[in-house]
């Protein structure tokens, strides 16, 4: 009876439930024309059920009951929201969301409407940000923000790019962008999975960077990575296998010529020779002295190509999983990231494994919580190290071709093997013995609470942190000659630990004033602290090359042991006041009071105050009802930002370990390091931008224009001071000099043909800088940053820009004719030629530009149906490349191998060129950093070329996949320049070689090359 009666009650229970859902069906389509939106999402609003439509537009699916809301959505048009009520059909027209107007754009706590901007803000979407295989989020930059500067110096694995916003603004400090990512300023951006940005914000002007203060003043990047959505819970997986190959190539001596050459430049030393001596190779190219490389011929039994021993053909591939849902309380998102990128260079390579959450919980209605946490770990081999040493791109120009990798005894090669060379290791020798290993371990998370004390009023304290654990292991073998074979191999260790966390906490007021004036206010105070330590350890003169790193203890020659602690912190108070009128009269007053911990007591704290002011002309009656323009805003601002980026303890007076002996033992002492300088404090620049936004025929023709004047004051320099003072530096910091940068942005889209079954839209950026130094130290005297090579490369001399070469002026060389003048410089008739002073001392002036006159970027896109082709044309002019490898490769002949332009050498039959005649080292001139090596650097490069395919939703109803697609793409595919090396965009001298590694860019000393890159992918999204 039990049985049965609940058996009844169940069957009762059942039908209810069952009478109360309803099936409901429809069809959506495009409110402009009529035609189906395949793929749109139906959500049931408040759950984690729901729905995609067919190809067609169809829908079908069970509500709870007829109090239940529908929620239409897919990009590119407006949301819409649907009560079920008592209907079973339900069709939908939503509308196309052209206007972008309405998109909310990140500025730094907080967010507005894109409308309501006063300031000079860029913003990407994540599918703008990578649509190109890249390991970070620097190198997804470039090309895509005018005024954003992105220089790829280094294509080996898992290296970050530059990024200068609106030009060069410091000499000493730094001159990078402040990342914000998700609310937490200072990250490492390049650290960041790039998959898992949902959007980008640049910060140009005073106005919108303000708001950062004392870190401001590069220019800010707001990143903010992809949250959860309410609705059903959404798959999605991204992946792509590319292939690396080698895009140019340096052409040097092969076998024959090279033996032409090196016994050509032994009979010319007799000329160059002041005794004229008759000069031979310490021992002849032939069977006799050297049976394994040459035949009873004497003919080399080798002739290899080190270019295709060391770059060959690499494969990477990337896997990213996506997952994101929720309800209208809670939405939640994760994701798994894999990156396995293989370097051109042979044994280069990075990997990268990433997981990432995140949620957000309306617990109450006047409470939301929420968090995320970042966890990256990655592994880089990197095998191009030492500038200036024989390292692995420079072997593959210098090592000579009548050496193979290896004998048939497989033994190793090199240079080494022929008496009187230099002595370098063949380049695949080196990179499979000579290496650091870096080992990254990063996390990054915030939580936050959100109190909604009024409908007008919210207050959010958020925590974030960023843990970062680096751990560099080098070893350099011990049968390396030359570069750790003397010392028996070379171990280190290096080991960083970095700490960082701020605490956030601000109040928001929103509020409709009435008489159609609204204000958003925002006031806070931020806490920030930082500690970083560091450490390292390095021995000598191993038994075996079997330990390496992994036991330090079997090295007997314990060399170098350093340790370090650097903390910071700061305490700021910030504001930012926005007010509209009628929205077409827009107001911002920003200001921050920073204090850091950098600076003496009475020099810590320091304000930043900016201003703006829009005018949206468009909303103005006269032409609010024009049928052709649809937007016109003019805009300013001006304001102060910050920059103070040097060194910890800069303004104290510093003592340095040392060894002394007394009697006759080696004892600890310490000795004056650093004079310090007590009245240090921040950096400033004034910034003024003017702008103006025009969007006209239906939006479909926008043009952003901007022009920026930013002037540096404060200068936090280096100034070189005498040796006379008896510390270890020689450089002290001070507050001197001024720089300035203006110059104009802009920005046109335009959308060319839009109809139901084909677009066609393109996309130009324009961005110049004029850079000029203003101030410097008393009396202005020139300042050389170095890096030096050869001398010195760069000069700082007021009236002129940052990066500025220094040098000589090649003329050619000296003809048969001109061997008296010649003479009068101790030179001969096929020596190089240079300008000479009146008092024959040669001339050294600026002679050349690092840094372009301006860039631009070509976009274009075409859609037809389910096909996609996009090319993106870079365009860089106005700039200069020093070709420093020419040291090396055109000046040294009997040392090592040479470019093949030696053979356009002097001779007494060829005179009219500027590439000395060739001799043995011995006799060689000095070589001089001068106008043969600068060359013309410009360039026009294809970016980025993409052909996708989406597959019908049809095709995909029975695997439960609601999008598919499949593209094709290839990176650097051409490369139109004038100049002579691998590639114009390069800087070699950025890793620690120098006196100042902030004027490296453009010096060009053998780089790691920049690949073309092809590549497949696929979307899927379930």
């Amino acid at each position: 009876m039990k049985t049965t009666l609940v058996y009844v009650l169940a069957c009762i229970l059942l039908s209810m439930h069952a009478m109360a859902q309803i099936k409901v069906s429809g069809k959506v389509t495009n409110a402009a024309d009529g035609t189906a939106i395949p793929n749109t999402t139906v959500a049931i609003k408040g759950t984690s059920s729901g729905t995609i439509a067919n190809e067609n537009g169809v829908y079908s699916l069970t509500v709870p009951n007829s109090n239940a809301v529908l929620v239409f959505s897919f990009t590119g048009f407006a949301n819409q929201e649907v009560k079920v009520g008592n209907r079973t059909v339900i069709d939908v027209a939503l509308d196309v969301q052209v206007n972008t107007l309405n998109d909310l754009v990140v500025i730094g706590y907080g967010s507005v409407k894109k409308s309501d901007l006063t300031g000079a803000v860029a913003s990407l979407k994540a599918e703008k940000i990578m649509d190109a295989p890249v390991p970070n989020i620097s190198q997804a930059l470039q090309g895509k923000i005018p005024g954003v500067e992105v220089n790829i110096n280094s294509s080996a694995p898992g290296q970050a790019a530059k990024v200068r916003i609106r030009g060069i603004g410091s000499i000493n400090s730094s001159i990078d962008p402040l990342y914000v990512v998700d609310g937490i300023a200072g990250v490492d951006g390049n650290a960041i999975n790039p998959n898992d940005i949902a959007s980008l914000e640049v910060l140009k002007d005073a106005s919108s960077t303000a708001i950062y203060g004392a870190r401001g003043a590069n220019g800010v990047i707001m990143i903010t990575t992809k949250r959860g959505k309410a609705g059903p819970t959404e798959v999605s997986y991204q992946g792509d296998v590319n292939v690396s190959t080698l895009s140019r190539h340096l052409p040097t001596l092969n076998s024959d010529e090279f033996v032409k050459v090196y016994n050509e430049a032994f009979v010319n030393a007799t000329k160059f020779d002041p005794q004229h001596g008759t000069w031979a190779p310490p021992k002849a190219l032939n069977h006799q002295n050297f049976p394994k490389l040459f035949d009873a011929n004497d003919k080399p039994l080798y002739n290899t190509n080190w270019e295709k021993e060391t770059y060959k053909p690499a494969i990477s591939t990337s896997h990213q999983l996506n997952f994101q849902g929720g309800t209208d309380k809670l939405v939640y998102s994760a994701s798994l990231g894999f990156l396995d990128q293989n370097g051109l260079m042979t044994q280069s390579w990075f990997r990268r494994y990433s997981a990432r959450l995140t949620f957000d919980n309306d617990i109450k209605k006047w409470l939301k919580i929420g968090g995320s946490l970042n966890i990256i770990s990655s592994k880089q081999r990197l095998v191009s190290d030492g500038n200036g040493s024989l390292n692995v791109p420079r072997m593959v120009t210098e090592e000579v071709p009548i050496v193979p990798v290896r004998y048939p005894d497989g033994t190793w090669a090199g240079n080494n093997d022929i008496a009187g060379l230099e002595g370098g290791p063949n380049p695949v020798h080196i990179a499979q013995s000579r290496y650091t290993l870096n080992n990254s371990q990063h996390t990054l998370g915030n939580v936050y609470l959100l109190f909604h004390i009024t409908k007008d009023l919210d207050f959010k304290t958020d925590f974030g942190y960023d843990l970062v654990s680096n751990k560099a292991n080098f070893y350099s073998g011990t049968d390396l000659p030359h570069l750790s074979q003397d010392q028996g191999g070379v171990a280190r260790i290096t080991d960083d630990y970095n700490k960082y966390w701020q605490s956030e906490s601000y109040l928001t007021y929103n509020k409709d004033l009435g008489n159609n004036s609204t204000l958003n206010a925002v006031g806070g105070i931020s806490f920030i602290k930082y500690s970083g330590e560091n450490a390292l350890v390095e021995t000598q003169n191993f038994v075996t090359d079997y330990f390496q790193w992994n036991n330090l203890g079997a090295g007997s020659v314990r060399s170098n042991a350093t340790s370090l602690t650097s903390p910071w912190d700061m305490n700021s108070y910030y504001a930012r006041v926005n007010y509209s009128l009628h929205s077409k009269y827009l107001f911002t007053a920003t200001g921050r009071y920073d204090g850091s911990s950098k600076f003496s007591k009475e020099k810590q704290f320091a304000f930043f105050p900016s201003v703006a002011a829009a005018w949206r002309v468009s909303e103005e009656e006269w032409l609010k009802h024009s049928k052709f323009v649809n937007n016109l805003k003019v805009r300013a601002s001006y304001g102060l930002s910050g920059n103070q980026e040097i060194g910890q303890f800069q303004n104290f007076a510093q003592y340095r370990p040392d060894q002394t002996v007394i009697g006759g033992a080696n004892q600890p002492t310490l000795v004056p390091g650093y004079i310090g300088n007590p009245n240090l404090k921040w950096e400033k620049s004034t910034q003024v931008d003017a702008g103006v936004e025009l969007s006209v025929l239906d939006n479909r023709i926008n043009l952003n224009v901007d022009y920026y004047n930013r002037k540096t004051t404060d200068l936090l320099l280096a100034a070189p001071i005498p040796w006379s003072a008896g510390t270890y530096n020689g450089n002290v910091y001070k507050n001197v000099g001024s720089m300035r940068n203006k110059g104009w942005e802009i920005g046109l889209s335009t959308t060319n043909i839009q109809t139901p079954n084909f677009t066609w839209t393109t996309n130009f950026l324009f961005t110049s800088n004029k850079n000029t130094i203003l101030t410097l130290n008393d009396g202005n005297a020139d300042i050389f940053p170095g890096p030096n090579f050869l001398g010195q490369t760069n000069v700082l001399r007021v009236g002129e820009p940052i990066g500025s070469f220094y040098g000589m002026t090649r003329l050619g060389t000296y003809s048969t004719d001109e061997a008296a003048e010649a003479a009068k410089h101790s030179l001969l008739p096929g020596d190089r030629k240079y300008v000479y002073d009146a008092a024959g001392n040669p001339v050294y002036s600026i002679i050349g530009r690092a840094n372009p006159k301006w860039t631009g970027t070509f976009s274009t896109t075409l859609k037809y149906k389910g096909w996609d082709l996009t090319a993106d044309i870079r365009f860089v002019q106005g700039m200069n490349t020093a070709a420093a490898f020419k040291h090396s490769t055109e000046d040294r002949q009997t040392l090592a191998n040479s470019l093949k332009t030696v053979l356009d050498g002097w001779t007494p039959d060829h005179q009219n060129t500027s590439i000395a005649q060739v001799r043995s080292y011995k006799f060689t001139q000095d070589s001089h950093f001068d106008t043969w090596w600068v060359e013309d650097g410009s360039y026009i490069r294809g970016q980025n070329f993409t052909l996708g395919y989406t597959f019908p939703a049809s095709w995909m109803q029975r695997s439960h996949i609601n999008r598919f697609r499949i593209y094709a793409s290839v990176q650097n595919l051409f490369l139109i320049t004038k100049y002579t090396g691998y590639d114009p965009e390069v800087d070699t001298f950025n890793f620690g070689y120098g006196n100042n590694t902030g004027f490296s860019q453009g010096i060009d000393f053998f780089p790691y090359p920049r690949p073309r890159v092809w590549n497949l992918g696929v979307n899927l999204n379930f």
